[in-house]
C-alpha cells in the first residue's frame, strides 16, 4: 500500500515538474517572438533608401552606368512581412553595392568618386553582417540604414562637382602648362644645344 502511496506521489511530482517546464518554455518561446517583432519592426520603419538621384549628373548616369542604376533599384524594392525577407534584400543590396566597382564612367574614374563608392560599399556589407547574425542588433542595422543615405548624398554631391568642374574653360595654356607639370610625360629635348664649358684653367689677369 505504502509503495503504491509512493508511486503515486512520484508520478503527480514528475507530471507537475513537466507542466511546469512546458509553462517555462513557452514562457520564453513568447518573449523571443515579442523580441523578434520588436527587431522587425523597428528595421521595416527605418528601412527607406534614397532610391532615386538627388540632382543631374546622378540622374543622367541612370541610363548609362547599368551598375548604378541596378543599384539605386534594388535599394528601392523594400522587403515585407518577415525579417528573412530583410535579410535577403540585404544580401542583394551588398552585391549590387560591390558592382559599383565596375563600369564606373570615364568622368566618374577619379579618387574622389572611387573612395566614396569605397566608403558607401563598406557600410552595406556592414549592415548585412549585422542583420544576418543570429541576434541581430537592430539599433545599429538602423543606424547604418542611415549612415548609407548619408553616404549617397555625399557621393552623388561629389558626381555633380565633378561634372560642374569639367565644364569650366580651361584658360589658355593652362592644358600644356598641366602637361610639363606631369613629369610622366616629359620627353627629352634632343634639339637642345649642349651648352660648351669653358677652359677654366686660362691665366686669370694679375692686379698690379
Amino acid at each position: 500500500m505504502k509503495y503504491k502511496i509512493s508511486l503515486f506521489l512520484l508520478l503527480i511530482f514528475v507530471l507537475n515538474s513537466c507542466q511546469n517546464e512546458d509553462e517555462k518554455r513557452r514562457a520564453e518561446n513568447e518573449k523571443e517572438v515579442k523580441k523578434n517583432e520588436i527587431i522587425f519592426n523597428n528595421i521595416n520603419k527605418a528601412w527607406t533608401f534614397i532610391d532615386e538621384p538627388i540632382n543631374e549628373a546622378a540622374e543622367q548616369k541612370v541610363s548609362s552606368w547599368n551598375e548604378w542604376r541596378d543599384f539605386l533599384k534594388e535599394l528601392g524594392d523594400k522587403p515585407r512581412k518577415t525579417i528573412g525577407a530583410f535579410q535577403k534584400k540585404s544580401a542583394a543590396i551588398s552585391k549590387k553595392a560591390l558592382a559599383l566597382n565596375n563600369n564606373i564612367p570615364v568622368e566618374f574614374n577619379v579618387p574622389q568618386i572611387k573612395s566614396r563608392i569605397s566608403i558607401l560599399i563598406t557600410k552595406v556589407k556592414m549592415m548585412d553582417l549585422f542583420i544576418n547574425l543570429s541576434t541581430i542588433p537592430d539599433k545599429k542595422v538602423t543606424f547604418l540604414i542611415g549612415e548609407i543615405n548619408k553616404e549617397l548624398v555625399s557621393l552623388e554631391r561629389q558626381m555633380d562637382q565633378v561634372v560642374v568642374k569639367s565644364k569650366i574653360p580651361k584658360e589658355e595654356g593652362e592644358e600644356d602648362f598641366l602637361k610639363m607639370l606631369d613629369t610622366t610625360r616629359a620627353i627629352p629635348n634632343s634639339n637642345t644645344v649642349p651648352v660648351q664649358v669653358q677652359n677654366i684653367n686660362k691665366k686669370l689677369p694679375t692686379v698690379e
